[in-house]
């Protein structure tokens, strides 16, 4: 008897240790070395871009432009669809025209500027910068003009807006010619200076349903788009070829095909070898889906396109120091398609779209370290829909006007300065892990992203998990080492479903669809960056301890200023 109960007491002795174990190994530690420098912390996330350019210079478009040039401590950049368009300039839902090019009875062309103008305008006025897309076919030039209006709308099939403004012209000289007589204005317009800042790309999505021609005439399509340009500006930067499905084997043969007829094939413009290279593009896109009643997210397709991308762009010894963009970087495809007919988007009112957007924007990071490419920038395509209902699920960051969560991410982005440095959390998905399977383990990802300057130190904390259920808030230990001075000042910014998230207000408000003045004051209010600490704390032998409370689905920005 005494032996058995000796054998009792050791295996209730050998499981409590397994469940300390068990909670020690869940418990969240960070560490953060202000003296283990990575790299310069690139603004990578400060670049958007949007199917509908005429929500520019509408009320909304030009509201929420203005929040994002605020938030950026660098010029943001602006990349749409459609600036070539044909049309009346009405804005529609992944529809947009500026009629920048027709022609008289004689086939004369015929140039007008003044929408393509205010599209730009709003941009430059804001300090931003075009990522100017050349493209689409105007219907006086395109080989199939009828039919070219198209009137899709959330739940139709996507390839309904596939028209004339998607083939290649029937007339090339007069295709180069545009993009010279577009560049030279812009360059008489907002000054040589300020142009040779831009970035200017040929199409979109040439390998998918954007180019109803072959590969070759997209070839001459960009190569007379590049011969215009730069007889127009020499120093205009133009690169391509914003592919879509980059870790596809069709993708990459296209990519590869492209960059090897840049570097050496037969110039269809000019007869000569090559054509201007001078930024690389490619999309990187995730996958969710709706598994009985509840969004799964994955977050694997886009890394895996990302690192595609990059492994391409490095491979080439004429490449692989050029700028890379990835033109649209994204949790899925149709930023147009709402929760209503695409059930599966239904994380994009809330924090899921946020946590995700931190989550994905550290592992970008990690793969650009990981191929040595030189990651320019990361294009959300992710705007705002004019008029629309409230909170429809679009993928935008505001609603009529109201800030959504994933908004305040960039918020957060925008105070992370100087050099990335060393931050370790014991809780954080391996990126190889995240690129074969996403995060779909039981714990969620509890991950970091820091960086500091002389003068302070920024670290970005999620609780990020693929499914979409809330779960009990769990303590994160964050220590920072070698802080240089003695005393700093410490400040708290947080996104969970209390803190800087209009949806859940407006969910609390009853879902109204025409909220009163007073409730849209207070939704606007709500969907701002919220502190909850703003104290002094002191710094001893450089060291600093900071515990959060974080939420699944939670973003926190901890900020150190001395």
């Amino acid at each position: 008897m005494l032996k058995l109960s000796n054998y009792f007491l050791v295996a209730v002795f050998s499981l409590s240790c397994v469940s300390l174990q068990a909670q020690q190994e869940k418990k969240a530690l960070i560490t953060v070395d202000l003296k283990k420098e990575i790299a310069p912390m690139k603004p990578v996330w400060a670049w958007f871009g949007y199917d509908e350019p005429n929500y520019t210079y509408m009320k909304d478009g030009k509201k929420l432009l203005s929040e994002i040039a605020a938030l950026s401590p660098v010029p943001v950049y602006v990349r749409t669809h459609s600036l070539l368009v044909s049309g009346d300039g009405v804005a529609a839902l992944k529809w947009g025209s500026t009629n920048a090019y027709t022609e008289d009875a004689n086939g004369n062309p015929v140039y007008n500027w003044k929408i393509v103008d205010s599209i730009f305008d709003t941009y430059v006025k804001r300090g931003m910068k075009p990522l100017a897309q050349i493209g689409f076919m105007p219907e006086a030039l395109s080989t199939h003009p009828s039919p070219y209006r198209h009137y899709w709308k959330p739940g139709d099939p996507y390839t309904d807006i596939i028209t004339g403004w998607a083939y290649p012209p029937k007339d090339y000289d007069k295709w180069r010619n545009l993009v010279y007589e577009w560049v030279k204005h812009s360059v008489e317009r907002y000054g040589k200076k300020e142009v040779e800042s831009w970035y200017w790309e040929v199409w979109n999505e040439a390998n998918g349903h954007y180019w109803k021609g072959t590969q070759e005439e997209f070839f001459k399509l960009y190569d007379y788009a590049a011969d215009g340009l730069k007889r127009a500006l020499p120093t205009a930067k133009i690169g391509g070829l914003n592919i879509a499905g980059t870790s596809g084997k069709g993708a990459m043969s296209w990519t590869n095909n492209f960059i090897k007829h840049c570097i050496s094939g037969t110039n269809y413009a000019t007869g000569k070898t090559g054509s201007p290279l001078e930024a690389i593009l490619f999309h990187a896109k995730g996958r969710p889906r709706l598994l009985d009643g509840t969004v799964i997210m994955d977050m694997a397709p886009q890394l895996r396109d990302i690192q595609a991308g990059f492994n391409i762009a490095t491979s080439y010894p004429e490449t692989k120091n050029l700028p890379v963009i990835i033109g649209e970087s994204d949790p899925e495809g149709c930023a147009a398609c709402g929760m209503a007919t695409n059930p599966e988007n239904a994380y994009r009112n809330g924090t899921m779209y946020s946590s995700y957007t931190a989550a994905s924007f550290a592992r970008k990071y990690l793969l650009a370290d990981k191929t040595k490419a030189n990651f320019l920038g990361a294009v959300s395509w992710s705007f705002e829909f004019e008029n629309q209902p409230w909170f429809y699920g679009f993928r935008d960051l505001a609603t009529n006007g109201v800030d959504k969560p994933v908004l305040n991410v960039f918020r957060m982005f925008g105070m992370m300065k100087g050099n990335r440095i060393e931050a370790v959390s014991n809780r954080m998905y391996p990126l190889e892990t995240v690129l074969e399977k996403s995060i779909r383990e039981n714990q969620s990802d509890i991950g970091v992203l820091a960086s500091a300057d002389k003068k302070s130190t920024a670290v970005m904390v999620w609780n990020y998990h693929d499914k979409d259920e809330q779960g009990a808030a769990e303590a994160v230990d964050v220590t920072f080492s070698n802080i240089p001075v003695k005393n700093a000042n410490l400040k708290i910014f947080i996104i969970d479903q209390d803190h800087s998230n209009s949806y859940e207000v407006w969910k609390k408000m009853g879902s109204p669809q025409n909220p009163t003045s007073e409730q849209i004051a207070t939704l606007e209010k709500s969907g701002k960056l919220e502190s909850i600490s703003n104290k002094k704390i002191a710094v001893k032998s450089g060291k600093a301890n900071v515990v959060l409370q974080l939420k699944r689905q939670a973003v926190a920005l901890i900020k150190l200023d001395w």
